[in-house]
């Protein structure tokens, strides 16, 4: 890793003091916990996610999948089609849309956040291939992929021991006291937008440009609101399968885009909440958000449209990461209008394929 980074502050010993909590989040942009979530389910929920992940070819075939160790032949990422059939496996686990809702981790958010809270119903894993480096999450501020409330609260936590090496979160401390969303352009990694961290220090002088993160051990976990600019550290390692949770909490009453009222990654390929719960045990948790009041408002677009028309601009000029999104584009959705736009500038170059 060529970056330098600091350990984060561990806050263990103010889970209990609601005031203090809010004074950190408010000061520093981010809340670390070691081992505040419960091993053994957490181990269950591992053992859960592996076999889907090893039915569907991206771990060892001959392996534990408890190991992780990955399959590279079968490398894919968020955003690609083939992706999604493996990780909708993943989303119709009970197991994997009840954690949030542990006592644990509801407590430490309503106190964090001052009030009653639910976790957001578009729960995400994030599942990394080792060695696809220019695929890693690059630095943003969740707000532009999740909108909604500037008050919304990511929880990120590894499923298993996430080494720095495995590529853990790492967060600018402070970086959400700018109070705006940032400008993001256009990114090959996870989300397709990244802040230009040069170009920001520039306006934003006060920002610390030091990276805090630390080597995650199960059960560790990391809150932060909407406008701390964070990242993920690429997955270094021969092998192993980065595997984490990446789920979000709101005030009851305050207002939810709508995109994260359904599975995720469904603007990719259809997956609705019958057929996540075709399989569950029980009905406790089934549209639990429901029964609670909040605000639904519609989903703002002009985001991804700008790092998509900064996608097709570089695409003309030959650049090889411009044109990959191109393809993933008409890979993903080829009726749709981006697809459409994708194919007219792919010819325009002489690299349709």
């Amino acid at each position: 890793m060529t970056e330098t980074w600091q350990e984060f502050r561990v806050s263990n010993e103010a889970l209990m003091d609601a005031e203090e909590l809010r004074r950190r989040l408010d000061a520093e942009g981010y809340l670390f916990f070691r081992k505040l979530q419960n091993r053994d389910k957490l181990l269950a929920l591992r053992r859960d996610m592996t076999r889907a992940l090893h039915a569907g070819g991206w771990l060892a075939a001959d392996s534990d999948p408890m190991l992780g160790i990955a399959d590279v032949t079968h490398r894919c990422t968020e955003g690609d089609l083939d992706y999604n059939k493996v990780y909708f496996q993943v989303q119709r686990l009970e197991s994997f849309h009840s954690l949030p809702h542990e006592p644990e981790l509801m407590g430490a958010a309503e106190r964090i956040m001052g009030g009653k809270a639910i976790p957001l119903p578009g729960k995400k894993a994030r599942i990394w291939f080792p060695k696809f480096k220019e695929h890693t999450t690059p630095l943003h501020q969740d707000f532009v992929h999740y909108q909604g409330s500037m008050d919304t609260l990511t929880c990120w936590s590894p499923v298993g021991d996430c080494p720095i090496e495995l590529g853990p979160l790492a967060v600018l401390p402070g970086s959400h006291k700018v109070k705006k969303v940032l400008p993001h352009h256009f990114s090959l990694g996870a989300g397709g937008l990244i802040i230009d961290l040069k170009e920001q220090t520039q306006e934003h002088p006060e920002l610390d440009t030091t990276w805090l993160s630390t080597n995650f051990e199960l059960g560790d976990t990391l809150f932060f609101p909407a406008l701390t600019v964070h990242k993920a550290l690429p997955n270094v390692t021969e092998d192993r399968m980065r595997i984490s949770l990446d789920n979000r909490y709101q005030r009851v009453g305050d207002r939810i885009a709508e995109h994260m009222l359904v599975p995720h990654m469904t603007d990719i390929s259809p997956l609705s909440w019958e057929e996540v719960y075709k399989d569950w045990k029980s009905d406790e948790l089934k549209y639990y958000w429901t029964k609670v009041k909040f605000q639904k408002i519609p989903r703002y677009w002009g985001y991804a449209r700008k790092g998509f028309e900064e996608a097709m601009e570089l695409a003309r000029q030959n650049d090889k990461c411009g044109i990959l999104a191109m393809r993933r584009t008409i890979r993903s959705n080829p009726s749709s209008e981006d697809a459409k736009a994708a194919r007219s500038v792919l010819q325009e170059i002489g690299a349709l394929e």
